[in-house]
């Protein structure tokens, strides 16, 4: 079977572009709502371990979503998949500023939740396909902008707070702009083409050779899963519970304590532009590592200094040490097939929108504090997990881009 002919750098360009506005897209979303959980705390009058209860509604929603994903990604696609999800979470903004009750905006949270895992699948399995097609490395690009959206979402809620305290003004916008992101990105994502590598797994596993294959992926995909769920915990540790740790444990006022999410977001950008050689430089395994070791460390320190500029050195330092981690993780899925990109991608959302909740009922019960020293503990068994995963070489110089 002969080769097919190089893709043109054009359509590479458009499709990353594309791609890389449903990752900004979702940062955004995310990044509005959370930077906002003290004023829904003050209105429905929430104390730390309701906020865990918010925030676990999101993670059971995303739990949710896991079977139906597979399902969905077959029948639409990830380009329809994609779209259709980021016009709930358009919606989400607008309808969570009008509740009147905590258990509508625990059902809204539960929606989110399920949007957000089919959204992340679909934009994930969006970026898998461009390397493959154009056999060139963008992941860590692309999860910059991810970061990007978050800052950019952690900035407007800063301005917006100094300008007025309305809900419904700031969702508003937000709503808007980000139904604008999204029509940009529609006309630059790639349409989804059969599998011919699922195809080749479901004739191969008619067999034991075929079968001792998938099992072996199947071990893969779990160890690269368990990294990835402690990785956006992490992750979702910072956006969800920074604010409030900045305004309740250090005393940081409200128009400074939205800036947590804005240091963790400015490093994970930096470092994410800077990923791909890393990698090349390094190989995957040693970036994982060691970056987790950094964010762990830094924030462990932060923690038992105390106070706001330590705070917020702390969490730059989780920017800058977990932010290639998500990247290498899903391009080490990747390589294991369609099946292990789900798993990991669903892992991720599990952590990202479940892990915070814990750190909610942990700090109910005890104190913000010691719930983010659960944080630190989590980017450091990164390390751990990671050590059980074979990764790949050092890519070549050809293929970052």
């Amino acid at each position: 079977m002969s080769a097919s002919p190089p893709a043109p750098a054009s359509g590479f360009r458009r499709g990353r572009l594309a791609t890389a506005a449903l990752f900004s897209f979702l940062g955004f979303q995310y990044a509005t709502w959370v930077s906002r959980l003290p004023a829904l705390k003050d209105r429905f009058y929430l104390d730390e371990t309701r906020v865990g209860l918010l925030l676990m509604a999101c993670g059971v929603g995303a739990a949710v979503s896991f079977p139906l994903v597979a399902h969905l990604m077959k029948r639409l696609g990830s380009r329809r998949l994609a779209l259709w999800s980021a016009l709930c979470l358009v919606a989400v903004l607008p309808t969570l500023a009008a509740a009147g009750n905590y258990p509508f905006v625990l059902a809204v949270a539960l929606v989110d939740g399920v949007a957000v895992g089919c959204l992340n699948v679909a934009m994930n399995a969006q970026g898998a396909a461009l390397e493959s097609r154009y056999e060139r490395a963008t992941m860590a690009q692309l999860h910059a902008t991810f970061s990007g959206g978050a800052l950019a979402g952690a900035l407007l809620a800063s301005g917006m707070n100094a300008v007025t305290h309305s809900l419904t003004a700031h969702f508003a916008l937000a709503a808007g702009l980000l139904t604008l992101l999204l029509a940009s990105a529609r006309p630059g994502l790639l349409t989804d083409e059969p599998d011919a590598r699922a195809e080749e797994s479901t004739q191969e596993a008619s067999d034991a050779k075929g079968l001792r294959r998938l099992t072996g992926a199947g071990r893969a995909a779990l160890w690269l899963g368990a990294a990835m769920m402690l990785g956006t915990i992490t992750e979702g540790a910072m956006t969800d519970w920074s604010t409030l740790y900045l305004t309740e444990e250090t005393g940081a006022s409200g128009r400074l304590a939205p800036l947590g999410i804005a240091v963790v977001s400015v490093m994970m950008v930096l470092a994410r532009l800077l990923g791909d050689r890393w990698r090349e430089r390094w190989g995957d395994a040693r970036v994982v590592r060691v970056g987790s070791v950094v964010a762990g460390t830094g924030l462990a320190l932060a923690l038992a200094t105390g106070g706001t500029w330590p705070a917020l050195v702390g969490f730059a330092c989780v920017g800058l040490g977990m932010a290639t981690v998500t990247p290498c993780v899903y391009v080490a899925a990747a390589a294991e097939g369609p099946k292990a990109l789900t798993l990991v991608a669903a892992t991720g959302t599990t952590g990202l929108l479940a892990g915070p909740a814990l750190i909610g009922f942990v700090a109910g019960r005890t104190s913000l504090t010691v719930g983010m020293a659960l944080v630190a503990v989590s980017a450091l068994l990164v390390s751990v997990t990671a050590r059980h995963h074979t990764w790949d070489a050092p890519p070549s110089k050809a293929l970052t881009g």
